[in-house]
């Protein structure tokens, strides 16, 4: 609780001794920076949103397969079918996120560019999580949702395996 007293007081003290610089751009050049900047966040969070939504759409599907071969008590031929589907939609899911991944990375160069042109205030507080621990976040959410995928496709492969020999 002390650290926490004295941080409030050292970030009490850092802005009245902070002096802002305002942009200088010109009021039309800086509505325009303004209206990509909330364009690029907004495209981020779309973009976040549907790797997580192709990850938990892959796994429905996953289950799905599971569920027709099952409720058709497949052979070993619909079985390795079926799999084989798995295997390309795992795949193909996979290079989906790494898609997202790059569209998100470009997203990101976009903000920092237009953070240049910003006043001293915005860059400030844009910096209070540093660019190398916001990737390291967003790469290990990539390996999760790929490690998801890959698990889900194991599951599909044991579960086929063992309605194919039942």
């Amino acid at each position: 609780m002390a650290t926490q007293k004295k941080d409030d007081h050292d970030d009490d003290k850092h802005a009245k001794h902070f002096e802002v610089v305002p942009s200088e751009l010109d009021d039309k050049t800086h509505a325009e920076l303004q209206m990509l900047y909330v364009e690029s966040t907004e495209t981020m969070r779309f973009v976040k949103s549907h790797q997580w939504k192709t990850v938990g759409a892959t796994l429905i599907t996953f289950l799905g397969l599971v569920f027709i071969a099952g409720f058709v008590k497949a052979g070993a031929g619909l079985t390795d079918k079926l799999m084989g589907i798995t295997i390309l939609i795992a795949t193909t899911v996979i290079f989906v996120l790494g898609i997202y991944q790059f569209w998100m990375h470009n997203e990101m160069q976009k903000i920092e560019r237009l953070s240049l042109f910003m006043s001293n205030a915005f860059r400030n507080v844009r910096s209070i999580k540093p660019k190398r621990e916001a990737n390291v976040h967003r790469y290990l959410l990539l390996a999760f949702m790929i490690v998801a995928v890959m698990l889900g496709a194991i599951v599909v492969h044991l579960a086929l395996h063992r309605i194919s020999i039942a």
